[in-house]
Parts: C-alpha cells; sequence; structure tokens
C-alpha cells in the first residue's frame, strides 16, 4: 500500500491526555482485555471439544466468541501500549489496516448478532422445527454471509479512503484510527464522502439493529403460549441479549449514522463497541448457560460426567435456549 502523500503517520491522542490517568487506563483495558481474550477463546474451545454441545445454537456461539476475540484484539492492544508512551503514533499503512480490521470484524460482528437474534427466534417460537431448520447447510451459509459482509463492507469503505490527499495536520483525537477522524484530516472536500459513510456504516448498524429487536419483540409477544417457567427464562434471557444489542448497536448508530464528524464524546462511546461488549459477551451468552457451565467443567476437569438426562439434543433445544 504506498501512501503519495506528505502524511507519513498520524499521532493519536489517545482517551486522555492527562499524564496521571495512562497507568489506570493501562490496568482497566488490560484486565479487560484479558478478561475478553480468555472468555471468548474458552468458549471457542469448549465448544468445539465437547460434543454434547454439537447443536446450531453453540455453533453460532463459537463464531460469535471468535469475532469478539478479534473485535477486541484490533483496537485494545495498541491503546494498551500507547497508555505507557508519551507519544501515540502510527504509520499510515498501519492506521488503513486498523480501519480495515475495524470494519471487517464489526460488521461481521453486527450481521452475526442479527444472525443470532434470529437463530432465538427460531428456538423458542418453533422449538420442535428447531434443528430441522437451523441445519448445519443453513448455518454454513449464514456464517458465509457474516464474513462476506464484513468483508465486503471493510473493503468498500478501504477503497474510498486510500485515493484521499492527506497533506497535514496529521493528529487524531482519538485513540484509534477510524473513518470519521481520517475524514477530517484530508485535504479536500469529503462531505459527498461522508454521507456516503454514513449511508454505508450508519444504515447497516441501523437495518440490523431494527432487525434484532423485531426478532427479540416476536419472541417476547409469542411468550404467552409457554408456561410460567418457560416465560422466566426466555424473558431472562431476551433482556440480556437485547441488553447486549443496544450496548452494541446504539454506540455504532451514534458515531456512523450521522454526517463525519469528530465529537469529544467519541472515544468513550467506541470504548462500548470495541472493548465492553466483547468481554461481555461471554458472560452474558456463556455463563449464563448450564450446558456451557457444565461443558466448561468437564474440559477443565478432565472427567467424563455420568448424565441425566439433559444430553438429548431435544432437552438441549428447548433449556439450553433459555440459557444463552
Amino acid at each position: 500500500m504506498e501512501n503519495k502523500n506528505n502524511v507519513t503517520e498520524f499521532v493519536l491522542l489517545g482517551l486522555t491526555e492527562n499524564p496521571k490517568m495512562h497507568k489506570v487506563i493501562f490496568v482497566v483495558f488490560l484486565v479487560t482485555y484479558i478478561i475478553s481474550l480468555v472468555g471468548n477463546v474458552l468458549t471457542v474451545v469448549t465448544i468445539n471439544c465437547q460434543p454434547i454441545i454439537r447443536s446450531p445454537m453453540y455453533f453460532v456461539l463459537a463464531d460469535l466468541s471468535f469475532i469478539d476475540a478479534c473485535n477486541s484484539s484490533v483496537n485494545t492492544p495498541k491503546l494498551i501500549i500507547d497508555s505507557l508512551c508519551e507519544k501515540k503514533t502510527t504509520t499510515f499503512n498501519a492506521c488503513i489496516t486498523q480501519v480495515f480490521g475495524e470494519h471487517f470484524i464489526g460488521s461481521a460482528d453486527v450481521i452475526l448478532l442479527t444472525v443470532m437474534a434470529c437463530d432465538r427466534y427460531v428456538a423458542i417460537c418453533k422449538p420442535l422445527h428447531y434443528t430441522t431448520i437451523m441445519n448445519r447447510q443453513v448455518c454454513g451459509l449464514l456464517m458465509g454471509v457474516v464474513w462476506v459482509g464484513g468483508f465486503l463492507h471493510a473493503a468498500i469503505q478501504i477503497l474510498f479512503i486510500i485515493p484521499l490527499p492527506f497533506c497535514g495536520p496529521n493528529i487524531i483525537d482519538h485513540f484509534m484510527c477510524d473513518l470519521n477522524p481520517l475524514l477530517n484530516l484530508a485535504c479536500t472536500d469529503t462531505h459527498t464522502l461522508g454521507l456516503f459513510v454514513a449511508a454505508n456504516s450508519g444504515f447497516i448498524c441501523l437495518l440490523n439493529f431494527l432487525l434484532s429487536m423485531v426478532s427479540y419483540v416476536v419472541i417476547l409477544c409469542s411468550l404467552k403460549n409457554h408456561s410460567l417457567e418457560a416465560r422466566c427464562r426466555a424473558l431472562s434471557t431476551c433482556v440480556s441479549h437485547i441488553m447486549v444489542v443496544v450496548m452494541f448497536f446504539v454506540p455504532c448508530v451514534f458515531v456512523y449514522m450521522r454526517p463525519a464528524a469528530t465529537l469529544s464524546i467519541d472515544k468513550a462511546v467506541a470504548v462500548f463497541y470495541t472493548m465492553i461488549t466483547p468481554m461481555l459477551n461471554p458472560l452474558i451468552y456463556t455463563l449464563r448457560n448450564d450446558q456451557m457451565k457444565n461443558a466448561i467443567r468437564k474440559l477443565c476437569s478432565r472427567k467424563v460426567i455420568s448424565g441425566d438426562g439433559t444430553d438429548d439434543p431435544i432437552f438441549i433445544t428447548l433449556t439450553g435456549t433459555a440459557g444463552t
């Protein structure tokens, strides 16, 4: 990737310019990153090593954990390292690569959360047909859409950013490279391109957010046909999932569903969808699920626990649904 501009590197101002806060940022986000990485990697390993949970629901969950591990690794390590550096710089090529990684993994995460919302709809509203509808071929097709959609979205963004001329200044008031800060630094009129970013990134976030919420609303409306216990468990599940969806999508919509402009609050907002949500997903989707907790115990203890009938696929579909 050849840079023909005067700018060969960008200076990042980070989360704060207060030197007293740098060590706090280092500790807080190092702990956040470790929790996120360990939780998501453990989920992926558990699902792939324990045949008891080989169902479509867990196949999708493993993909979510893998994407979240990647998502937290795009920006967090550099933020942690930069918190110990007096001057935070990144090369032009590294900056463009970071933008591509953010939007590739981020948009894949956006699409996958929508897929999971639809998966929960099928599991709760059509439990007897769940394994038929969400078969291996359908799951493979959906994962293909997730990754291809993420790649195409990121590639389109980068193809519009690379040709822009950057002749100075080169200071980015953020802890990461992103589309809006780069558009503000370009030595040309980027108003039209800013509208395109809002129509592309912002619309994708908004559309998937609405689709996810519609799925959960339909699920909640269908609970009147279930027993009291099933309603309580499904309600608990939906509320926790909706919380994740809101915490991820609302900040994304706020940042990208507007013309190119850098606000001071953008840095704090970006923390939610780049670091906080990937850390919370293992806690919400994995540790609240009895099947997953048992599988993790088996994986850690290396012991075979005698079954009590909960290994039955239909039981996993009905009860595991409410626990994830």
